[in-house]
């Protein structure tokens, strides 16, 4: 049987999960009640953007965004039919797929960033000492290292 958490440890699991859920729901909110869009159909509109030539192969997308591949497709299905996204056929692999950023997804992705960046500022940045945003990024760095396109501050 596994051993029970430390008080400590699970003090700071729970402030985690508590803060992410918060956090996570307060920028969603703040998207859909002024751009009409996800804080998940925001991430793949911002991974999009960052790729060579706007676009990514729908697994890399998936790992980027932390979706399962049948999540990011009816994701990624919807932004295609509201026009921010199109699919295109990778030459090299015929089973493999592109989504790509189209132009409407990045006048949509204009609109939304100042919303989003808005949001970390007003519900995390401003909310943590500059010495306390430091302490959280030195301890959560080294937990996302192993993800796959983890964000860095390099």
């Amino acid at each position: 049987m596994a051993r029970k958490l430390k008080p400590a440890e699970m003090r700071a699991w729970r402030a985690f999960l508590d803060a992410q859920a918060s956090l996570l729901r307060r920028l969603g909110d703040d998207l859909v009640k002024e751009e009409d869009i996800t804080l998940a159909e925001y991430d793949v509109l911002v991974q999009l953007s960052f790729a060579p030539d706007d676009r990514l192969r729908m697994t890399e997308l998936s790992d980027r965004v932390r979706l399962s591949p049948s999540g990011l497709t009816r994701l990624v299905d919807r932004l295609v039919r509201t026009g921010l996204v199109k699919r295109g056929r990778c030459a090299s692999d015929r089973r493999g797929s592109f989504a790509i950023l189209t132009s409407a997804g990045k006048v949509r992705l204009r609109r939304a960033s100042p919303i989003h960046l808005r949001g970390i500022r007003e519900h995390f940045s401003k909310r943590l000492s500059p010495a306390q945003l430091t302490a959280v990024a030195e301890a959560l760095e080294p937990l996302g290292r192993d993800m796959p396109h983890g964000v860095s501050s390099d």
